[in-house]
């Protein structure tokens, strides 16, 4: 019988952005299982409404739970900034987003911010109110990349139009003399070459999937559901495409998983063996 301690943390993103957050728990938190989802029907979820992103995060975590998850990590700056609470206030069981762990761990690097997002995110101004929540003393600047996350969930980092699009994007923080860059979406770390070269050698990287994995084993820690045993391999579950999803993947995490579909029409009716 599987104890609440070696149940599975379950994570979710529209896509391969989560993976990022995945790479941090194999590094912090080596024991740990995981039920990995990727929304790859509905990608992007940085041009959807709050409505619709609502509803998404709703029928995403439902099925987690039902899954039988012990933790919930919103690998999504999206999710996050916009569906968080309603969804901590909805579901018995830790739900963790990106913001307030990538804020505060920006506000400790710099004092001019310059924070990279989807439309939706930087729309929210969920990073901004973070931030000067964390120390009102700091100057942030916010810019939507509607463009970034389509080009890297179509494998096209080393195209020149995607240089040249992140040129544009960086261009008024850099104007700005930012100290400081916030990956305000999973995806992002996935052009650090293309933005290091663009950026100051000095501007620092926050990655907020790094502080969101500290916070997750704190938490785990706090409330004794830290597993000791030896995980299970991770199980990977998509709404669409996993073929591309699993080549993709492949790249990224340098071993190609077994991905898993489901049908979006049956996420809710359907939970599955972890």
């Amino acid at each position: 019988m599987t104890t609440d301690r070696q149940k599975r943390i379950g994570i979710f993103d529209s896509g391969i952005g989560g993976l990022t957050v995945l790479r941090e728990l194999y590094r912090q938190l080596p024991n740990e299982s995981i039920l990995y989802f990727g929304d790859t029907a509905r990608l992007p979820y940085g041009t959807k409404t709050t409505e619709e992103i609502l509803q998404f995060v709703d029928e995403i975590i439902g099925w987690l739970v039902k899954s039988g998850v012990k933790m919930v990590l919103m690998a999504c700056n999206t999710s996050s900034a916009l569906a968080l609470e309603k969804a901590k206030s909805k579901f018995d069981i830790p739900i963790l987003g990106l913001i307030v762990p990538g804020a505060n761990a920006a506000v400790e690097q710099g004092k001019r911010i310059g924070v990279i997002a989807t439309p939706a995110t930087a729309a929210s101004n969920a990073y901004r109110y973070a931030i000067l929540d964390a120390d009102a003393s700091v100057q942030v600047w916010q810019v939507g990349c509607p463009y970034f996350v389509p080009l890297i969930e179509q494998n096209q980092l080393h195209d020149p139009y995607t240089y040249q699009i992140a040129e544009e994007y960086l261009t008024p923080l850099i104007q700005q003399q930012i100290d400081t860059l916030v990956y305000g979406c999973t995806h992002y770390p996935y052009l650090e070459p293309i933005l290091r070269s663009l950026l100051p050698k000095s501007v620092n990287f926050i990655d907020p999937a790094v502080y969101l994995v500290k916070v997750a084993a704190k938490k785990l820690e706090t409330m004794n559901l830290q597993n000791f045993n030896t995980p299970k391999p991770t199980k990977f579950v998509v709404s669409a495409s996993p073929q591309k999803f699993a080549d993709l993947s492949l790249q990224r995490l340098g071993y190609r998983p077994v991905v898993e579909a489901i049908s979006l029409a049956n996420l809710l009716e359907q939970s599955i063996s972890i």
